[in-house]
Order: structure tokens, then sequence, then C-alpha cells
């Protein structure tokens, strides 16, 4: 199932590919909403990784992409989040096989350790790629009981 919506965050770090995949995904028709953070504006990864996150809580057929410098901290910061599984990726079969065993709904990239055109490439894997279930869901329920319930 294709997402209704896909949210995009970063840091100042990682405005520019944040700019480069919304251009990649309006293109390709799909429904972005960018988040931000404006050029030039100086931006904490934990305020725009919970500004993805908020975005996320209501609307479950929705996914996300947070970059910053390394991927890092925005990663850790949208997982505070129960509701968010985000996955670090830095290559097309990571960036698959998160949506296909893990039923990932938020893309993590890190603008300083990813070349774009291989970016854009786990971009179009994320968003191809359909969650497997059967064994794989087993797990994700693990990870949503772990979390108080909420997937």
């Amino acid at each position: 199932m294709q997402p209704n919506t896909i949210y995009l965050a970063s840091d100042h770090a990682g405005c520019v590919l944040r700019k480069t995949i919304r251009a990649r995904l309006q293109t390709a028709g799909r429904d972005v909403v960018d988040l931000g953070p404006e050029d030039g504006e100086a931006a904490d990864y934990p305020d725009f990784g919970a500004k993805l996150a908020m975005a996320l809580e209501n609307n479950p057929d929705a996914r996300g992409i947070a970059i910053c410098g390394s991927g890092i901290g925005i990663s850790i910061a949208v997982n505070r989040f129960s509701w968010v599984r985000a996955a670090l990726v830095t290559t097309a079969e990571a960036a698959s096989l998160s949506r296909q065993h893990n039923d990932a709904n938020v893309l993590v990239l890190g603008e300083r350790l990813i070349e774009p055109a291989i970016a854009l490439t786990c971009v179009d894997m994320f968003f191809a790629t359909e969650f497997e279930g059967g064994r794989h869901q087993r797990r994700v329920d693990k990870l949503t009981a772990i979390t108080g319930g909420r997937a």
C-alpha cells in the first residue's frame, strides 16, 4: 500500500538532501509535506525529529523521511515515539529490508554520509517495498508491546 502522505524533516545539515528528495517525490506525483527547516535556519535534530513523529501520530498510513548530517541523531529522536519505526539506511537493500522485515514507517538518511544518487535509490526502494508480514509480524508485534501497545 502506498502511503497517502510523505512527511520530510531534517536539521540544518540535511536541508540539501531533503530538497532533492522532495523534488523527486513531487515529480512522481506524491503528496509531500516538508516540515523544514528553512534554508540557513539553525535547526536541532530533536526538534525536527519530534515534529516528524507528531505529524505521523494521527496519520498511520503516512510515512516519513528524516535527515541530519549522519542520520544518527534524528534517528534517535524519531524513535523516541512509540508509533515510529525509523530505519537509518545507507543502501537500497537496507531500505527495502527495513520495509519488508521491520515495517519501518520512517526512512532515515545521513546527508554527510551518503551520495545523493544512492539516497534517491534508497527512497525509491523504501516506497516500492511492502511489509512481508508472516514471521516478521510477530517481531513487529513485540516492538509494539515494548512501547506500550502503540504501533
